[in-house]
């Protein structure tokens, strides 16, 4: 099982040690330790970068805790280059020491940070990083996605996740290094934009080669000069002009080409530091009211991934589920997931990246109103950005979900001042990508209308979205999920329309009425639940003032029975009737008594 693969794809060096696994672990309730000489009788021992909510933590404890203690060893001996100590995910605040020497804090429980640790070490290569988290259950002014409030999961919400809970690792770099690499795919005149970023002893003589492949093809081999730390430049390529060879470098789901980087720093005609990377060639804009890839229209077929699994919550178990999820998604005739109320572990967009998924990536809510939410949610979805700017499978931004921690967006200037604000921000630091301000209704600011609408009749359906007048019918007379689509003075601008919500069928043959499971509305049988769900995705597909849908779900969420697959990635249809259907193809279904026929997770 490939648990601890290399953590940071976009970005690679050869030295590097994992940090996960054992470490001492205890709750601290009542705040009793305030610096780690302090902490007395480690508790537990965890499992890292499991949750202790988590099975798979081995402590499986998911009652309220606010505080929290992490410790561990490792050996690295100091030596004249620099160690930088890299944490991928710590659900909400931390701090860190290492060797009792404070080294870092962070707030916001989806993103990455990092310190240099190189004046911590001990030298004789024995060192203690020690970790101090604080995740309030209660605080509804934070981003925390689908993490319920409340003791026990209820409704659409799911257990919490408290503190580490992706991978924790350190590398050892040169006094000067590469400390970002930025590509950005440039289309319309076949080009590859390269910013590389360095950090530490910035110097004069400073270079950097960028190598660029197409398999065994060497496509560039261009040196820059480092001005002030940093080089940002054009990488032109050889356009072959005619769509059949222009194909053989182009990304896309059908055919996700990767072109293999190297990016080599040098000083004074010496290398100082090597990564290893990777980008893709690749377009996703909009004409009208159609979304293009690559400049040609492409309806979007995708399915919205919560992202969690029962024994280990946001963690995924291990590198070989997160793209056993990718396979399945396409496995079922979707060309693309909207990752729902989570920023997802740079491994899964890697498998994205390399298999050929396009990816909707979401800001987990807040739930609050106030400046501190906001300034906070600026902060966080900042970073979201910064991490994933660069990989292809990622095409459309999306600030808020159903207006969840701005609920007054139809009364309240400040709250619609929020969404105008993101979407703006969002656009400045990525003008390459749609976004969506707001998505399922009440839409001010944004480049793609998305509805949500669960009304799982497929005739109902039929009859409210083919109208020959959308603007007058849809937008100013009915209100899909009870609200209106567009805000006053934001009207439909002629912007691609998807119903990015909608579906949501229960079947689960082993339910009772006692369980809790839901959905939004539910088979109870494999022949109705194919019928439904091959109706209701014919009338999608077929209704042309859609661009694209993403059907809810992919699996099985903990109380929500509403899945194509169950919570262990086990398909209650044949995986051949699941994808005809969602691609509205023609295909005799195969007898589907028998639930769960096909492949499930290794």
């Amino acid at each position: 099982m490939s648990q601890f693969e290399y953590p940071r794809p976009q970005l690679v060096r050869d030295n590097w040690i994992n940090l996960n696994g054992k470490w001492r672990f205890r709750f601290d309730d009542d705040l009793v330790c305030k610096m780690p000489d302090g902490v007395n009788g480690w508790t537990h021992e965890i499992n890292v970068p499991f949750a202790p909510e988590t099975e798979m933590s081995g402590i499986e404890n998911t009652g309220f805790h606010r505080f929290c203690w992490y410790e561990r060893d490792f050996e690295l001996m100091p030596s004249d280059r620099r160690v930088i100590l890299h944490f991928g995910a710590v659900d909400y605040f931390c701090r860190v020491w290492v060797n009792g020497q404070l080294v870092a804090e962070h707030e916001g429980g989806h993103t990455p940070f990092r310190a240099d640790v190189t004046a911590a070490l001990r030298p004789d290569g024995r060192q203690t990083v020690t970790v101090f988290v604080e995740d309030d259950p209660a605080d509804l002014a934070k981003p925390r996605g689908k993490q319920d409030w409340l003791l026990e999961p209820h409704s659409i919400w799911y257990p919490r996740t408290t503190g580490i809970w992706q991978t924790v690792w350190v590398e050892q770099v040169a006094r000067t290094f590469i400390q970002t690499v930025r590509w950005t795919p440039l289309f319309e005149t076949f080009e590859i934009g390269c910013e590389v970023f360095a950090g530490g002893d910035i110097q004069e003589d400073m270079f950097v080669e960028v190598k660029i492949w197409h398999g065994k093809q060497l496509l560039a081999d261009d040196n820059y000069k480092l001005l002030a730390g940093e080089a940002n430049r054009k990488i032109a390529l050889s356009d072959p002009g005619i769509d059949d060879s222009r194909n053989e470098l182009l990304w896309s789901p059908e055919r996700p080409t990767l072109l293999d980087a190297e990016v080599i720093l040098r000083c004074g005609g010496k290398i100082v530091d090597h990564v290893k990377s990777y980008t893709a060639l690749r377009a996703f804009h909009i004409n009208r009211d159609r979304l293009l890839l690559n400049g040609r229209p492409y309806p979007l077929r995708l399915v919205l991934d919560q992202g969690y699994w029962n024994e280990s919550f946001m963690t995924a178990p291990s590198d070989e589920h997160l793209k056993r999820d990718v396979e399945l998604a396409k496995l079922m005739g979707f060309n693309g997931v909207r990752k729902h109320q989570k920023i997802e572990d740079p491994r899964y967009l890697y498998w994205a990246d390399k298999l050929g998924l396009l990816v909707w990536e979401e800001m987990p809510s807040a739930y609050r109103f106030s400046p501190r939410a906001i300034t906070r949610m600026v902060k966080e979805w900042t970073e979201a950005i910064e991490r994933d700017y660069s990989h292809p499978c990622i095409i459309v931004w999306v600030p808020f979900n159903e207006s969840w921690g701005v609920p007054n967006l139809t009364l309240t200037q400040a709250h619609r001042n929020a969404v105008e604000a993101l979407y703006h921000l969002t656009r400045t630091l990525d003008a390459t990508r749609p976004v969506i301000g707001n998505d399922g209704w009440e839409a001010s600011a944004t480049d793609i209308l998305g509805i949500h609408d669960y009304d799982c009749n497929p005739d109902k359906v039929k009859a409210r979205y083919e109208v020959s007048d959308p603007v007058r019918t849809l937008f100013d007379q009915r209100r899909p999920g009870g609200r209106i689509l567009t805000l006053d003075g934001f009207p439909h601008r002629g912007q691609p329309i998807v119903l990015t919500e909608f579906g949501g069928i229960a079947y689960d043959p082993n339910a009772t009425p006692e369980d809790g499971t839901w959905g939004y509305t539910r088979a109870h049988t494999a022949e109705s639940f194919h019928a439904l769900y091959q109706r209701l995705l014919k009338v999608v597909n077929e209704t042309f003032m859609f661009s694209g849908f993403c059907y809810t779900q992919f699996a099985d969420t903990f109380q929500e029975a509403n899945g194509l697959l169950n919570a262990d990635r086990t398909p209650k249809l044949p995986f051949e009737v699941i994808s005809a259907a969602t691609r509205n193809a023609d295909l005799e279904p195969k007898d589907v008594e028998e639930e769960g026929e096909g492949p499930g997770t290794a």
